[in-house]
């Protein structure tokens, strides 16, 4: 690889990313907006958290920009790569998760990242990461497709493998083992993406970062405005607990954030501001709820 790789150029873009997503969430808000949080990190680095909470649309949004450093890499980030075990690093990334009011607008979540580990004497080893991933309470055909068709559409300039080997690891990461479930209908995740040089992967983080909002927003225009009541509420709250137990079981980004001695309210941020769970739960039988489960959680192929 010939290419510069040149991390004050990924950080700007991820600043600008940061603007535009919280522009186009608070477009969705007749007056609620985002409310900036600048923090710093005792062992390097610090970031900008935007929470935007009770909102009409949005019960709780959280829109956080980080770039940290430190001198060893967390276990998370080296349990599957131990080259990098002993090595300085510096790590930035803009992450979000949507919860809105309504249990009709599905929860969305997004991530893109950016790794360099450095060692005395050797080349530094650096990656792109990222993706979306769209959890809803209630399936929807139209939303289900025009997701994965945005997905598949921002892919294709990057090659016809991209969108097939990055749904299928966004279906296999966002996956409950202990209820042998999954978290909702998927994306795209990638890792680790260095090998088409750092001009194509950062291109294709760019293009993963810039499509959110191509994907979520017209899913929350056309769903916030339906009619719910209690069961619909009461069930939204329930299938939250999911997205509690992934991320504190299972996500990468927080089990990063933790063991790297982030900030823990910007870590936890994604976390729902109103849960519940409840024993043994089982829908009725041919209901709305039932349909969650058994048209949409199920792994297929939306387009």
């Amino acid at each position: 690889m010939t290419t510069t790789v040149s991390a004050e150029a990924v950080k700007t873009y991820l600043l600008a990313l940061q603007d535009n997503i919280c522009k186009g969430l608070e477009s969705q808000e007749p007056s609620i907006r985002f409310e900036k949080d600048q923090w710093t990190r005792e062992e390097g680095g610090g970031g900008e958290s935007r929470v935007l909470t009770n909102g009409q649309v949005f019960e709780q949004a959280g829109v956080n920009f980080s770039h940290v450093m430190g001198d060893k890499l967390p276990p998370s980030a080296t349990a599957a790569r131990p080259e990098l075990t002993g090595r300085r690093y510096e790590a930035m990334g803009v992450s979000l998760v949507i919860h809105p009011q309504n249990p009709y607008v599905p929860t969305s979540h997004a991530n893109v990242r950016f790794f360099i580990a450095y060692a005395e004497g050797k080349e530094p080893i650096w990656w792109f990461g990222g993706g979306f991933d769209l959890t809803p309470y209630y399936g929807n055909e139209a939303d289900c497709i025009h997701w994965h068709q945005t997905a598949k559409d921002l892919c294709q300039p990057f090659g016809q493998d991209k969108y097939p080997q990055y749904k299928a690891w966004c279906d296999e990461y966002f996956h409950l083992k202990h209820r042998n479930e999954a978290r909702g209908i998927g994306g795209l995740f990638f890792d680790d993406l260095n090998e088409d040089g750092f001009e194509q992967s950062f291109d294709f983080m760019q293009a993963v970062g810039n499509g959110f909002i191509d994907a979520y927003l017209p899913i929350v225009k056309a769903r916030k405005d339906t009619e719910f009541g209690d069961t619909q509420r009461q069930f939204q709250l329930y299938r939250r607990g999911r997205y509690v137990e992934f991320n504190l079981v299972y996500d990468r980004g927080t089990h990063f954030g933790l063991q790297s001695g982030g900030r823990t309210e910007s870590i936890l941020m994604s976390m729902p501001p109103l849960v519940r769970w409840q024993y043994c739960y089982e829908p009725t039988a041919d209901s709305e709820e039932s349909r969650l489960y058994t048209d949409f959680l199920p792994v297929r192929e939306w387009v």
